[in-house]
């Protein structure tokens, strides 16, 4: 079982893993280590050219994604705190020619976005996720897949609402919400995967 567990926590390195480092330390949002490997998996087979990220955080998963493809990253970033952060981690990697950072509430930016996208990877506000679904399905070229991350809320997504804190009950509804779209979604295949904190992937008819 030891080669299997390696497997999935199999990490980056170099500048990389010491941006990971500080964003665990600093408590900002990064993508699992078992997620990042299943990742760099869908990023060597569907070889995408142009991913839209909604949610930036300070940049990891977006530099992650260029590291691990040849793709051009489109990321939006809502958080005003944040966003400065994601520039100097972007500067950083020398990746201003690949990245390109959307500031502002993904709501209003991506009826704007014409796209298209080959890859489109959420792990934002996850109650918005009901209300992106529509703009994003149109973005996304035939054959083109949507990772979303943290789907399962650290489990709470399988109970049932009575047994999750009343803060939590809306992103609790919202998210059931969403994959309930996803999976009934006859233009759409789905599945999901407890990888993670729970990731779906979807592929656009």
């Amino acid at each position: 079982m030891k080669i299997f567990q390696d497997a999935f926590e199999e990490g980056v390195s170099g500048d990389l893993a010491a941006l990971e480092k500080r964003c665990r330390a600093e408590d900002v949002p990064v993508i699992r280590r078992p997620t990042q490997s299943l990742l760099r998996v869908i990023l060597a087979a569907r070889r995408p050219t142009a991913v839209l990220e909604i949610g930036t955080a300070i940049g990891f998963s977006s530099v992650f994604m260029c590291t691990y493809s040849d793709a051009s990253v489109t990321t939006i970033e809502n958080y005003a705190k944040r966003i400065p952060e994601a520039r100097r981690t972007i500067a950083a990697f020398h990746m201003e020619d690949r990245i390109h950072l959307l500031e502002g509430d993904a709501q209003k930016i991506l009826p704007s976005l014409t796209g298209p996208y080959d890859m489109i990877f959420m792990d934002a506000a996850k109650g918005q996720y009901p209300v992106f679904y529509k703009d994003v399905k149109r973005l996304l070229v035939p054959h083109g897949i949507l990772v979303t991350d943290n789907i399962l809320q650290e489990g709470e997504i399988l109970d049932s609402r009575y047994m999750v804190e009343r803060r939590n009950r809306t992103i609790h509804r919202r998210m059931r919400e969403y994959l309930h779209m996803l999976m009934s979604d006859e233009d759409m295949v789905t599945t999901i995967l407890p990888v993670g904190d729970g990731l779906s992937l979807s592929v656009k008819k």
